[in-house]
């Protein structure tokens, strides 16, 4: 899978489910499994903010071309929220900014106020936060002193499920579009109840397609460097809802030349020549090649190339 490298290690290829732990960021996990395991290539599916534990997707050299593959899924956390106070960073590791009472509401009143996210369409950014405003993250803005732009952002929230509710604590799981900050539906819902609230405690259980019953703590992995290999999910397994077609050998060397393939020469279950209906197509041996979508060209449909994998 690479060249020999210190240690005895290779560069791997595929993904790592990893169980962040609370307290480093997520390029710092990244940059410790560099320098511990010598991965040169090494990236991410989306971050987890430093508080935040669960399901971090590690991305391993070929692994780094699935990025835009990996970060589009519907991800699910359960978390915890704290009514009465408001941080300028929406959770508990920021400065409070305000702090209000709470009990004028009954449980019932905080419980359906986070059902309500069910209905949201949009939301606002964390000010302490990576989006961008002219270049320049928000947080980098914020630290400076600086004005902090208020930006929205479109949200999908597929299911919201209310777990404990003991006042002012409430504990929630909630399945969101990707890039949808559950800090900023935790402020949102303060600002609707009139006291504030804050997100004190966050794990992402599950980062399509992967959960944290496949996860692996920072210390498990650091600590096994030769079991390191077998921990990683490799390529032709890193995106299992997309469907495997494999080539002969004369189209697998047409792939590699960037020659689309008219679907009809690569018949593959479930595939119905429908445009953006994608699939990996691997060599006859089943080293994977491509990930690929369907388009069509000229009243026809052919197997385009998104990203080449060798």
């Amino acid at each position: 899978m690479g060249r020999s490298r210190k240690r005895g290690a290779a560069q791997q290829d595929g993904v790592l489910v990893l169980d962040k732990p609370g307290g480093p960021t997520s390029a710092g996990c990244l940059a410790t499994i560099r320098r511990a395991l010598d991965q040169g290539k090494i990236g991410h599916a989306g971050t987890l903010d430093p508080m935040a534990t669960g399901v971090l997707l590690v991305l391993l050299g070929h692994g780094t071309k699935l990025a835009p593959f990996l970060t589009d899924g519907p991800k699910t956390y359960v978390g915890e929220l704290r009514l009465g106070v408001r941080t300028d960073t929406y959770d508990a590791q920021g400065q409070v900014v305000e702090e209000k009472p709470f009990d004028h509401l009954s449980p019932d009143d905080v419980q359906q106020a986070v059902l309500d996210w069910g209905t949201l369409t949009e939301q606002e950014v964390p000010p302490v936060s990576a989006a961008k405003h002219e270049g320049k993250p928000l947080y980098a803005l914020a630290r400076a002193g600086k004005e902090v732009p208020v930006k929205v952002k479109a949200v999908e929230i597929y299911r919201v499920q209310v777990l404990e509710t003991a006042l002012p604590l409430v504990r929630f799981r909630v399945t969101v579009s990707a890039g949808t900050y559950v800090r900023s539906l935790v402020h949102s819902l303060g600002m609707r109840l009139g006291c504030g609230a804050m997100l004190t405690a966050l794990t992402r259980e599950r980062c399509h397609p992967f959960g944290l019953d496949q996860a692996h703590g920072l210390d498990e992995v650091l600590g096994d460097p030769e079991g390191f290999p077998g921990r990683v999910i490799p390529l032709r397994e890193a995106l299992p809802h997309w469907p495997l077609a494999a080539l002969t050998g004369e189209q697998a060397e047409a792939v590699r030349n960037g020659t689309w393939l008219p679907v009809a020469q690569v018949p593959l279950a479930g595939i119905t020549g429908k445009p953006g209906e994608r699939a990996l197509l691997a060599a006859p041996d089943g080293t994977p090649l491509a990930l690929a979508e369907v388009k069509n060209r000229d009243g026809s449909v052919y197997w385009s190339i998104l990203r080449g994998l060798w």
